[in-house]
């Protein structure tokens, strides 16, 4: 991602003189050949956004300070206008062009994920949007974005704001304290650069995947670039130095990849790699030639000068063109030909897109100097993105609206109810799946939000539903798959006036063995255990629902009932409350609503085998110690058939993930669950008529 606000001869932004550096436009091209390869082929981090982070650092921060040295002051309007020009007109084609191949190539089920995406990347804050979106427990599921390396674009947004304000105050306690320009801007320089960094080896430290778009935890890799472009007209290096620190920091960032990797929390210390093998180049660049046999004069190779001229469209266009490949393919890496292909293409579409920028809308303004019309011609390129967004977004909306309105038939969208009644399931009409595709994973996450824990919260969420006043108070504890319930549950509370809370917390089971997560000490989980338990202690519902086995991906990892589990029902026997256990439900080794968008609601492909997640027969029915509160209820039937576990029962999506069940079918659930657990619960009030002679209220929207 080359910085293409910068002045493709002089690399600054004011027509400003400067000293020619070809190989800075050479060490671009490298960073972004290096960010296309190790992302096609490798996936792993390769250290080349860093340097574009170092490179904007240096040659923004060179102009900026000569600029206040110069005319004492910053052209504000001048220095954002051209910024807009240069960023928006590149970025704006690409992410068109994502919305059309999202449409085209993309499943249903992430068209509204990717629109978020655009928008956000569009408005230069997707740095922050992937960084919330990352704390989410639906991202776990979710694949990667077109736009996700637009990240990097949010975090120079947001720094080409931030350094004209932040210089023009070091130039005035410059003033004020008559002091140099150039020595007040130093330290304001060394202030970001070792708060931030500091703060990246804390972020890090404790939350690798926000620190890698955390804004803050980025800044010192800028800074660092300005400290070095303060200092560097200040240093003379001899010439053999000059050439070895060349070789020395040209080998480095090409081997970052395989050094670095993905094997360690990035960035912190481990993003010194890269940066550090940037201020190498790019010092040893610095005064006369260091000989012909140097890294900057291999850096200085005309073509691949030529290549640094086009590396930030470049940067944009590989990410998407790879992801598009992969969904067409059906791969989860290009073969040697096929990264050839996205490689090939993306030269193509950045040397096109290089064209339309620079041949084009450049030339049309060149006459036109006023800062205005460098801020139309940009933002008007970003307008049509935001608009086209909106619109596809409404459409989908009503797309949405009409299965709503078409899912209010309980006997056409019956769910699980289906199983109740063999003339329904021979007559069920053929219509669109519902909840819609695109709209069912946060539609599902929503309901239940601001009732749930999420991995890294240690403090216990509580919420309430059913009847307030109802004399007859069920908890339902426990993980995501314990929470996939509510809506079953929210709907017998609501039918049968019982009171209903809910605590529940991602990947946590409700058990009195200490857990772990992702093969380490899950101390947040521990944590939230003892709250639950207080809290039950202090309320004594009538009984807790709960998950009483736990599945797993793969025939290898066998259903089974988890550790502390029992021991877990038996403290709830001690004071009088009842367990009921139902068992885990099946997992799937796709995500069901792209196989549904794919192949079809009706499709075998979008059924996945018992046996990939689940035991031939309960595990609890093994157990023989467990204590008389416990009764084990298992909805197996109603979810899978003759070893078989479709996505769609009864025209509904059952979930909106792999392994999680959607709200409407969990909704629908209430109907095949109710006898069980009036079974399970003899003290439980009962309404005067079942949900079965109901079917229009459960299977309505409410």
């Amino acid at each position: 991602m080359s910085d293409p606000a910068l002045n493709r001869t002089t690399g600054t932004v004011p027509a400003t003189a400067t000293v020619r550096r070809p190989d800075i436009e050479g060490l671009r091209a490298v960073a972004a050949l290096l960010i296309a390869v190790y992302h096609i082929w490798f996936g792993t981090v390769s250290g080349g956004v860093d340097v574009f982070l170092v490179l904007t650092g240096f040659l923004i921060t060179g102009s900026l300070v000569r600029a206040l040295e110069r005319d004492g002051r910053i052209a504000f309007g001048a220095f954002w206008a051209k910024l807009v020009r240069r960023l928006f007109p590149a970025g704006a084609i690409v992410l068109g062009a994502v919305l059309v191949g999202a449409h085209l190539f993309l499943p249903r089920s992430r068209w509204t994920e990717v629109i978020a995406d655009v928008r956000a990347a569009a408005l230069y804050h997707g740095n922050w949007h992937l960084a919330l979106g990352s704390v989410d427990y639906m991202a776990e599921n979710g694949a990667a974005s077109p736009v996700q390396h637009f990240w990097s674009l949010g975090v120079q947004g947001q720094f080409y704001l931030l350094w004209p304000l932040l210089l023009t105050a070091a130039g005035l306690a410059a003033a004020v304290l008559g002091a140099r320009v150039r020595a007040a801007s130093t330290a304001a320089l060394s202030a970001v650069f070792a708060g931030s960094f500091g703060y990246s080896l804390w972020i890090t430290a404790n939350d690798p995947v926000w620190a890698y778009f955390d804004t803050g935890a980025r800044l010192w890799e800028l800074a660092l670039g300005g400290l070095l472009a303060l200092a560097l007209p200040g240093v003379r290096l001899p010439a053999r130095v000059r050439g070895a620190a060349g070789w020395t920091g040209l080998t480095a960032l090409v081997l970052c990849g395989v050094v670095v990797g993905d094997r360690l929390p990035y960035p912190g210390l481990a993003a010194l790699w890269p940066t550090l093998a940037a201020v190498l180049v790019i010092a040893a660049g610095a005064g006369t030639d260091a000989g012909r046999l140097s890294a900057n004069r291999l850096l200085e190779w005309a073509p691949l000068a030529r290549l640094g001229g086009h590396a930030f469209p470049l940067f944009l266009w590989h990410w998407p063109i790879l992801v598009f490949y992969l969904e067409v393919t059906g791969s989860e890496r290009p073969t040697l030909g096929g990264g050839l292909i996205v490689l090939g293409l993306s030269f193509a579409a950045a040397l096109a897109t290089s064209r339309v920028v620079d041949g084009g809308l450049t030339r049309l303004i060149r006459t036109r100097t006023a800062p205005s019309w460098s801020l139309a011609a940009g933002v008007l390129f970003v307008v049509p993105v935001l608009v086209g967004g909106l619109a596809w977004s409404q459409a989908i909306q009503r797309d949405r609206e009409l299965r709503l309105e078409l899912a209010s038939d309980p006997t056409a969208y019956p769910g699980a109810g289906v199983h109740l009644s063999p003339v329904l399931a021979e007559e069920l009409p053929d219509l669109p799946v519902y909840p819609d595709t695109t709209t069912v994973a946060r539609e599902t996450i929503d309901q239940t939000r601001a009732c749930n824990a999420l991995i890294d919260d240690t403090e216990l969420v509580r919420c309430d539903a059913g009847d307030a006043e109802g004399g007859y108070t069920i908890a339902l504890v426990g993980s995501s798959h314990a929470r996939h319930w509510f809506q079953a549950l929210e709907t017998l509370a609501d039918r049968h006036g019982w009171r209903l809370v809910v605590m529940t917390k991602n990947a946590c089971q409700f058990s009195a063995a200490d857990q772990t997560y992702r093969g380490e000490a899950f101390e947040e989980c521990d944590a939230w255990n003892d709250q639950v338990m207080a809290e039950l202690r202090h309320l004594r519902p009538d009984a807790v629902f709960t998950t009483g086995t736990r599945t797993r991906k793969g025939a290898d990892r066998p259903e089974h009932v988890p550790d502390g589990y029992v021991e877990r029902w038996r403290e709830l026997d001690g004071w009088g409350i009842d367990v009921v256990a139902v068992r885990d439900t099946p997992r799937f080794g796709f995500d069901v609503p792209e196989c549904v968008d794919r192949h079809g609601a009706d499709s075998s492909e979008c059924a996945e085998r018992q046996s990939y997640s689940m035991a031939r027969t309960s595990p609890a029915n093994a157990l023989t110690d467990v204590p008389d509160n416990t009764v084990f209820v298992d909805m197996t039937e109603y979810l899978c058939s003759d070893g078989r576990c479709p996505g769609v029962i009864g025209n509904q999506l059952a979930y909106y993930d792999t392994n999680h069940m959607s709200y409407a079918f969990s909704r629908s659930m209430a109907t095949v669950l109710e006898p069980d657990l009036l079974d399970a619960l003899p003290e439980a009030p009962e309404a005067d008529a079942s949900l079965v002679e109901s079917a229009a209220v459960l299977y309505g929207e409410t």
